[in-house]
């Protein structure tokens, strides 16, 4: 998808405002982008209750590319991505487990029920050649998983490895959380947080 816009890209100094390792192996192995890491020191602090889910996801994705956008001088980038991934379930917005306890009680919640992945993206184009404001587009993906019906004992040894703690919704799908999952509706990297084709096709339409 992005074989057309190579020539463009190709030397550019493209930033992820991310220290998320799942988003920068999907953007370089997958995508085969050359990324440099400067992860965003926005708080993530938005009232989830002002916001849609599919809002919300793409306001901290914005606010993410534009806190490391802010810190750089003109010259040092030519595009900057911003993202952010929560679970869903109920129009209830799932992130991070905050300890165990809490990742017992999301996964409890999603247990036997099908929620969705929601990754909001923001590019921030940087105007090289003139003094016009940063370029900016916004947009989300959306992916339906099921898991299986999980017992507490299920539950309780997968969070004592440690996996949930650092994945919104309290598991990753890319790891051991798989052998929770039953099947999926959409796109599979957008659950391991980076939507590779919505982002292909936008950055296509957006940088031509």
């Amino acid at each position: 998808m992005l074989g057309p816009i190579n020539h463009i890209l190709k030397n550019r100094n493209i930033v992820l405002a991310s220290g998320s390792p799942r988003r920068k192996e999907i953007l370089e192995k997958n995508l085969g982008l050359n990324i440099q890491i400067i992860p965003s020191t926005f708080p993530e602090n938005l009232d989830k209750s002002k916001y849609e889910p599919a809002s919300y996801v793409m306001e901290n994705s914005r606010l993410k590319a534009l806190d490391v956008a802010s810190g750089l001088k003109e010259k040092e980038w030519f595009l900057i991505i911003g993202s952010d991934t929560v679970v869903v379930k109920d129009n209830k917005i799932f992130e991070k487990p905050i300890d165990k306890a809490d990742a017992f009680r999301i996964l409890k919640n999603l247990s036997n029920n099908t929620h969705k992945v929601l990754t909001g993206v923001t590019l921030v184009k940087n105007s090289i050649n003139n003094n016009d404001d940063f370029k900016v587009h916004s947009f989300y993906e959306e992916t339906d998983v099921t898991f299986a019906d999980l017992d507490d004992d299920v539950i309780n040894s997968y969070i004592d490895s440690g996996d949930p703690m650092d994945k919104a919704g309290g598991y990753g799908i890319q790891s051991l959380g798989s052998s929770l999952v039953k099947s999926i509706n959409g796109d599979f990297f957008n659950v391991q947080g980076f939507p590779c084709h919505k982002f292909a096709t936008e950055l296509r339409k957006f940088i031509q």
